[in-house]
Protein backbone atom coordinates (compact mmCIF):
# COMPACT_ATOMS: atom_id res chain seq x y z
CA UNK A 1 0.00 0.00 0.00
CA UNK A 2 1.43 3.38 -1.01
CA UNK A 3 2.20 5.83 1.79
CA UNK A 4 0.34 9.12 1.93
CA UNK A 5 1.79 12.20 3.57
CA UNK A 6 4.76 12.08 5.93
CA UNK A 7 3.14 10.99 9.20
CA UNK A 8 4.42 7.65 10.48
CA UNK A 9 1.50 5.70 11.89
CA UNK A 10 1.80 3.35 14.84
CA UNK A 11 0.45 -0.20 14.64
CA UNK A 12 -2.96 0.60 16.16
CA UNK A 13 -3.29 3.76 14.05
CA UNK A 14 -2.50 1.85 10.89
CA UNK A 15 -5.13 -0.76 11.76
CA UNK A 16 -7.72 1.93 12.46
CA UNK A 17 -6.89 3.67 9.19
CA UNK A 18 -7.29 0.41 7.23
CA UNK A 19 -10.58 -0.31 8.96
CA UNK A 20 -11.88 3.19 8.15
CA UNK A 21 -10.99 2.68 4.48
CA UNK A 22 -12.65 -0.75 4.40
CA UNK A 23 -15.78 0.54 6.11
CA UNK A 24 -15.98 3.41 3.62
CA UNK A 25 -15.81 0.89 0.78
CA UNK A 26 -18.48 -1.23 2.47
CA UNK A 27 -20.75 1.77 2.83
CA UNK A 28 -20.41 2.74 -0.83
CA UNK A 29 -21.18 -0.79 -2.03
CA UNK A 30 -24.07 -1.39 0.35
CA UNK A 31 -25.65 2.05 -0.21
CA UNK A 32 -25.61 1.41 -3.93
CA UNK A 33 -27.03 -2.09 -3.48
CA UNK A 34 -29.92 -0.95 -1.30
CA UNK A 35 -30.60 2.40 -2.94
CA UNK A 36 -33.69 0.95 -4.61
CA UNK A 37 -34.94 -0.76 -1.45
CA UNK A 38 -35.63 1.52 1.49
CA UNK A 39 -38.06 -0.77 3.27
CA UNK A 40 -37.40 -1.27 6.97
CA UNK A 41 -36.96 -5.02 6.45
CA UNK A 42 -33.81 -4.37 4.37
CA UNK A 43 -32.08 -2.39 7.12
CA UNK A 44 -29.57 -3.81 9.56
CA UNK A 45 -29.38 -2.05 12.93
CA UNK A 46 -31.25 1.09 11.90
CA UNK A 47 -30.14 3.21 14.86
CA UNK A 48 -26.46 2.49 14.19
CA UNK A 49 -26.45 2.75 10.41
CA UNK A 50 -25.12 0.23 7.91
CA UNK A 51 -21.39 0.93 8.34
CA UNK A 52 -21.34 0.48 12.12
CA UNK A 53 -23.73 -2.48 11.86
CA UNK A 54 -21.38 -4.27 9.48
CA UNK A 55 -18.38 -3.32 11.62
CA UNK A 56 -20.08 -5.05 14.57
CA UNK A 57 -20.87 -8.14 12.50
CA UNK A 58 -17.24 -8.47 11.41
CA UNK A 59 -16.22 -8.86 15.05
CA UNK A 60 -19.10 -11.13 15.99
CA UNK A 61 -18.36 -14.87 16.11
CA UNK A 62 -19.48 -16.47 12.86
CA UNK A 63 -21.14 -19.25 14.87
CA UNK A 64 -23.97 -16.76 15.37
CA UNK A 65 -24.29 -15.77 11.70
CA UNK A 66 -26.99 -18.36 11.07
CA UNK A 67 -29.18 -16.90 13.80
CA UNK A 68 -28.43 -13.31 12.75
CA UNK A 69 -29.45 -14.11 9.17
CA UNK A 70 -33.00 -14.83 10.37
CA UNK A 71 -33.51 -11.31 11.76
CA UNK A 72 -34.50 -9.64 8.48
CA UNK A 73 -33.82 -9.69 4.76
CA UNK A 74 -30.97 -7.21 5.12
CA UNK A 75 -29.00 -9.45 7.47
CA UNK A 76 -29.91 -12.53 5.43
CA UNK A 77 -28.68 -11.02 2.14
CA UNK A 78 -25.48 -9.69 3.67
CA UNK A 79 -24.47 -12.98 5.28
CA UNK A 80 -25.48 -15.12 2.28
CA UNK A 81 -23.43 -12.89 -0.05
CA UNK A 82 -20.14 -13.95 1.55
CA UNK A 83 -19.01 -10.34 1.73
CA UNK A 84 -18.45 -10.52 5.50
CA UNK A 85 -15.99 -13.41 5.15
CA UNK A 86 -13.97 -11.55 2.55
CA UNK A 87 -13.81 -8.44 4.75
CA UNK A 88 -12.86 -10.51 7.81
CA UNK A 89 -9.97 -11.98 5.81
CA UNK A 90 -8.78 -8.49 4.83
CA UNK A 91 -8.91 -7.36 8.47
CA UNK A 92 -7.09 -10.44 9.73
CA UNK A 93 -10.09 -11.74 11.71
CA UNK A 94 -9.93 -15.55 11.64
CA UNK A 95 -11.87 -18.21 13.55
CA UNK A 96 -10.77 -21.80 12.96
CA UNK A 97 -13.44 -24.49 13.06
CA UNK A 98 -12.99 -28.25 12.86
CA UNK A 99 -15.20 -30.05 10.33
CA UNK A 100 -15.29 -33.84 10.44
CA UNK A 101 -17.36 -36.81 9.38
CA UNK A 102 -17.85 -39.91 11.52
CA UNK A 103 -20.83 -41.08 9.46
CA UNK A 104 -20.91 -41.14 5.67
CA UNK A 105 -22.49 -38.03 4.13
CA UNK A 106 -22.93 -36.46 7.58
CA UNK A 107 -20.65 -33.67 8.78
CA UNK A 108 -20.29 -31.89 12.09
CA UNK A 109 -18.54 -28.65 12.96
CA UNK A 110 -16.89 -27.77 16.24
CA UNK A 111 -16.06 -24.23 17.31
CA UNK A 112 -13.07 -24.63 19.70
CA UNK A 113 -13.32 -21.02 20.92
CA UNK A 114 -16.92 -21.15 22.10
CA UNK A 115 -16.97 -24.97 22.54
CA UNK A 116 -20.04 -25.30 20.30
CA UNK A 117 -21.06 -28.35 18.23
CA UNK A 118 -23.00 -27.79 15.01
CA UNK A 119 -24.58 -30.40 12.77
CA UNK A 120 -24.04 -29.57 9.09
CA UNK A 121 -26.40 -30.30 6.17
CA UNK A 122 -25.70 -33.58 4.39
CA UNK A 123 -23.08 -33.30 1.68
CA UNK A 124 -20.89 -35.47 -0.49
CA UNK A 125 -17.87 -36.82 1.39
CA UNK A 126 -15.24 -35.28 -0.86
CA UNK A 127 -11.87 -34.40 0.63
CA UNK A 128 -11.21 -30.69 0.89
CA UNK A 129 -8.58 -28.26 2.06
CA UNK A 130 -8.08 -24.55 2.01
CA UNK A 131 -5.32 -21.90 2.28
CA UNK A 132 -6.80 -18.44 2.11
CA UNK A 133 -8.16 -18.13 -1.43
CA UNK A 134 -6.43 -21.12 -3.07
CA UNK A 135 -6.22 -24.88 -2.88
CA UNK A 136 -3.94 -27.32 -4.75
CA UNK A 137 -4.40 -30.98 -5.62
CA UNK A 138 -1.46 -33.08 -6.78
CA UNK A 139 -0.90 -36.73 -7.67
CA UNK A 140 -3.48 -39.46 -7.19
CA UNK A 141 -4.89 -41.87 -9.79
CA UNK A 142 -7.02 -41.57 -12.89
CA UNK A 143 -10.05 -43.76 -13.64
CA UNK A 144 -7.78 -46.48 -15.08
CA UNK A 145 -5.61 -46.62 -11.96
CA UNK A 146 -2.65 -44.83 -13.52
CA UNK A 147 -0.62 -42.95 -10.90
CA UNK A 148 -0.39 -39.23 -11.71
CA UNK A 149 2.20 -36.50 -11.38
CA UNK A 150 -0.19 -33.76 -12.50
CA UNK A 151 -1.30 -30.86 -10.29
CA UNK A 152 -4.01 -28.21 -10.38
CA UNK A 153 -4.65 -25.01 -8.46
CA UNK A 154 -8.12 -23.76 -7.51
CA UNK A 155 -8.78 -20.05 -6.93
CA UNK A 156 -11.87 -19.61 -4.76
CA UNK A 157 -12.08 -15.90 -5.62
CA UNK A 158 -12.46 -16.56 -9.35
CA UNK A 159 -13.98 -20.05 -9.06
CA UNK A 160 -11.52 -21.38 -11.64
CA UNK A 161 -9.07 -24.29 -11.85
CA UNK A 162 -5.60 -23.76 -13.32
CA UNK A 163 -3.21 -26.50 -14.45
CA UNK A 164 0.24 -26.03 -12.91
CA UNK A 165 3.51 -27.83 -13.77
CA UNK A 166 3.78 -31.54 -13.05
CA UNK A 167 5.67 -32.95 -10.08
CA UNK A 168 8.99 -34.70 -10.62
CA UNK A 169 7.51 -38.03 -9.46
CA UNK A 170 4.05 -39.52 -9.85
CA UNK A 171 2.56 -40.56 -6.53
CA UNK A 172 -0.70 -41.58 -4.87
CA UNK A 173 -1.80 -41.97 -1.24
CA UNK A 174 0.20 -38.85 -0.45
CA UNK A 175 -0.58 -35.88 1.78
CA UNK A 176 0.07 -32.18 1.35
CA UNK A 177 0.47 -29.04 3.46
CA UNK A 178 1.26 -25.38 2.98
CA UNK A 179 4.35 -24.16 4.82
CA UNK A 180 6.28 -20.90 4.52
CA UNK A 181 4.19 -19.93 1.50
CA UNK A 182 5.02 -23.15 -0.36
CA UNK A 183 3.08 -26.35 -1.09
CA UNK A 184 4.61 -29.63 0.16
CA UNK A 185 3.59 -33.07 -1.16
CA UNK A 186 4.65 -35.75 1.31
CA UNK A 187 4.88 -39.54 1.18
CA UNK A 188 2.78 -41.67 -1.11
CA UNK A 189 3.37 -44.68 -3.34
CA UNK A 190 5.08 -44.39 -6.72
CA UNK A 191 4.91 -46.19 -10.03
CA UNK A 192 8.05 -48.31 -9.79
CA UNK A 193 7.38 -50.06 -6.46
CA UNK A 194 4.99 -50.18 -3.53
CA UNK A 195 7.57 -48.60 -1.23
CA UNK A 196 6.82 -45.22 0.31
CA UNK A 197 8.42 -42.31 -1.51
CA UNK A 198 10.73 -40.66 1.03
CA UNK A 199 11.46 -37.56 -1.04
CA UNK A 200 9.17 -34.56 -0.65
CA UNK A 201 8.14 -32.29 -3.51
CA UNK A 202 7.84 -28.54 -2.93
CA UNK A 203 5.91 -26.17 -5.18
CA UNK A 204 7.02 -22.54 -5.07
CA UNK A 205 3.98 -20.33 -5.69
CA UNK A 206 6.17 -17.41 -6.78
CA UNK A 207 8.42 -19.17 -9.29
CA UNK A 208 5.77 -21.79 -10.20
CA UNK A 209 8.34 -24.58 -10.08
CA UNK A 210 8.73 -27.89 -8.24
CA UNK A 211 11.82 -28.98 -6.32
CA UNK A 212 12.65 -32.15 -4.39
CA UNK A 213 13.95 -32.66 -0.86
CA UNK A 214 15.49 -36.17 -0.77
CA UNK A 215 14.96 -38.48 2.21
CA UNK A 216 12.75 -35.98 4.03
CA UNK A 217 9.79 -38.19 4.91
CA UNK A 218 10.55 -40.89 7.53
CA UNK A 219 10.17 -44.51 6.48
CA UNK A 220 6.86 -45.90 7.80
CA UNK A 221 7.11 -48.47 10.62
CA UNK A 222 10.69 -47.42 11.27
CA UNK A 223 11.65 -48.88 14.63
CA UNK A 224 8.40 -50.81 14.94
CA UNK A 225 9.63 -54.11 13.51
CA UNK A 226 8.16 -56.08 10.58
CA UNK A 227 4.50 -55.86 9.69
CA UNK A 228 2.24 -58.18 7.70
CA UNK A 229 0.03 -55.35 6.47
CA UNK A 230 0.54 -54.37 2.79
CA UNK A 231 1.67 -50.80 2.31
CA UNK A 232 -1.47 -50.06 0.31
CA UNK A 233 -3.47 -50.58 3.51
CA UNK A 234 -1.69 -47.67 5.18
CA UNK A 235 -3.41 -44.30 5.38
CA UNK A 236 -1.74 -41.30 3.75
CA UNK A 237 0.72 -39.48 6.05
CA UNK A 238 -0.90 -37.68 8.99
CA UNK A 239 0.79 -34.28 8.75
CA UNK A 240 0.04 -30.77 10.01
CA UNK A 241 1.80 -27.39 10.15
CA UNK A 242 1.68 -24.94 13.07
CA UNK A 243 3.62 -21.67 12.87
CA UNK A 244 5.54 -22.98 9.85
CA UNK A 245 6.71 -26.09 11.74
CA UNK A 246 5.85 -29.49 10.23
CA UNK A 247 4.55 -32.30 12.45
CA UNK A 248 3.68 -35.91 11.63
CA UNK A 249 1.55 -38.35 13.63
CA UNK A 250 3.20 -41.79 13.46
CA UNK A 251 0.23 -44.12 13.90
CA UNK A 252 2.43 -47.21 14.25
CA UNK A 253 4.51 -45.91 17.16
CA UNK A 254 1.62 -43.66 18.29
CA UNK A 255 3.99 -40.71 18.50
CA UNK A 256 4.02 -37.14 17.25
CA UNK A 257 7.24 -36.03 15.56
CA UNK A 258 8.55 -32.60 14.54
CA UNK A 259 10.63 -31.89 11.44
CA UNK A 260 13.99 -30.16 11.91
CA UNK A 261 14.53 -28.26 8.65
CA UNK A 262 18.21 -27.50 9.23
CA UNK A 263 19.21 -31.10 10.01
CA UNK A 264 16.57 -32.74 7.76
CA UNK A 265 15.51 -35.14 10.49
CA UNK A 266 12.49 -35.90 12.68
CA UNK A 267 12.44 -35.40 16.44
CA UNK A 268 9.95 -37.25 18.65
CA UNK A 269 7.75 -34.79 20.55
CA UNK A 270 5.57 -37.15 22.56
CA UNK A 271 2.84 -39.83 22.46
CA UNK A 272 -0.73 -39.81 21.13
CA UNK A 273 -3.59 -39.30 23.58
CA UNK A 274 -3.95 -42.60 25.40
CA UNK A 275 -7.48 -43.39 24.16
CA UNK A 276 -6.89 -42.55 20.49
CA UNK A 277 -6.80 -45.60 18.22
CA UNK A 278 -6.70 -46.13 14.47
CA UNK A 279 -6.67 -48.83 11.81
CA UNK A 280 -3.34 -48.46 9.99
CA UNK A 281 -3.71 -44.70 10.31
CA UNK A 282 -7.33 -44.65 9.16
CA UNK A 283 -10.09 -43.39 11.42
CA UNK A 284 -8.29 -40.49 13.11
CA UNK A 285 -7.51 -36.95 12.02
CA UNK A 286 -4.38 -34.92 12.75
CA UNK A 287 -4.85 -31.23 11.97
CA UNK A 288 -3.55 -27.75 12.69
CA UNK A 289 -6.15 -25.37 14.11
CA UNK A 290 -4.68 -21.88 14.38
CA UNK A 291 -1.70 -22.10 16.73
CA UNK A 292 -2.60 -25.57 18.05
CA UNK A 293 -2.40 -29.18 16.92
CA UNK A 294 -5.46 -31.39 17.17
CA UNK A 295 -6.09 -35.12 17.12
CA UNK A 296 -9.69 -36.14 16.49
CA UNK A 297 -10.76 -39.72 17.09
CA UNK A 298 -11.54 -41.97 20.00
CA UNK A 299 -11.35 -45.45 21.46
CA UNK A 300 -12.30 -48.35 19.23
CA UNK A 301 -15.46 -49.86 20.73
CA UNK A 302 -18.40 -51.89 19.47
CA UNK A 303 -21.75 -50.17 19.25
CA UNK A 304 -22.06 -46.67 20.69
CA UNK A 305 -18.78 -44.86 21.18
CA UNK A 306 -17.32 -41.38 21.52
CA UNK A 307 -15.45 -38.99 19.30
CA UNK A 308 -12.92 -36.89 21.18
CA UNK A 309 -10.99 -33.76 20.25
CA UNK A 310 -7.57 -33.26 21.84
CA UNK A 311 -5.43 -30.16 21.41
CA UNK A 312 -1.91 -28.99 22.19
CA UNK A 313 -0.31 -25.58 21.68
CA UNK A 314 3.38 -26.26 20.78
CA UNK A 315 4.68 -22.88 21.93
CA UNK A 316 3.39 -23.49 25.45
CA UNK A 317 5.89 -26.24 26.25
CA UNK A 318 6.18 -30.06 26.21
CA UNK A 319 3.44 -32.14 24.61
CA UNK A 320 0.45 -32.37 26.94
CA UNK A 321 -2.86 -33.16 25.29
CA UNK A 322 -5.93 -31.26 26.47
CA UNK A 323 -9.32 -32.92 26.02
CA UNK A 324 -11.26 -30.09 24.37
CA UNK A 325 -14.55 -31.86 23.65
CA UNK A 326 -16.19 -35.27 23.72
CA UNK A 327 -19.56 -36.46 22.46
CA UNK A 328 -21.38 -39.72 21.71
CA UNK A 329 -20.63 -40.75 18.13
CA UNK A 330 -18.84 -43.28 16.03
CA UNK A 331 -15.15 -42.90 16.86
CA UNK A 332 -14.02 -43.58 13.28
CA UNK A 333 -13.31 -40.28 11.49
CA UNK A 334 -13.80 -40.65 7.73
CA UNK A 335 -12.73 -37.15 6.80
CA UNK A 336 -11.71 -33.94 8.50
CA UNK A 337 -10.78 -30.38 7.58
CA UNK A 338 -10.04 -27.21 9.51
CA UNK A 339 -11.09 -23.93 7.92
CA UNK A 340 -10.68 -20.41 9.22
CA UNK A 341 -12.79 -17.47 8.11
Amino acid sequence: MAKRGVKVLKGDEKKEKREDMWLAQIGQRENHRYASDNSESSLLIHQLGRDISINCLLRCSRSYYGIIATLNTGFHSLIRSGELYKLRRQMGIVEHWVYFSCNLLEWEAFDPIHRRWMHMPKMQAYECFILGEIGIIAGGCDLRGNILSSAELYNSETGRWETIPRMNKARRMCSAVFMEGKFYVIGGIGVESLKTITSVEVYDLKTKTWSEIPNMYPTPNEGAGPTEEPLTAEAPPLVAVVNDVLYVADHVLKQVKKYDKEKNLWVTVGPFPERTTSMNGWGIAFRACGDQLMIIGGPRVLGAGFVEIYSWVPKEGPLEWNLVARKPSSSFVYNCAVMGC
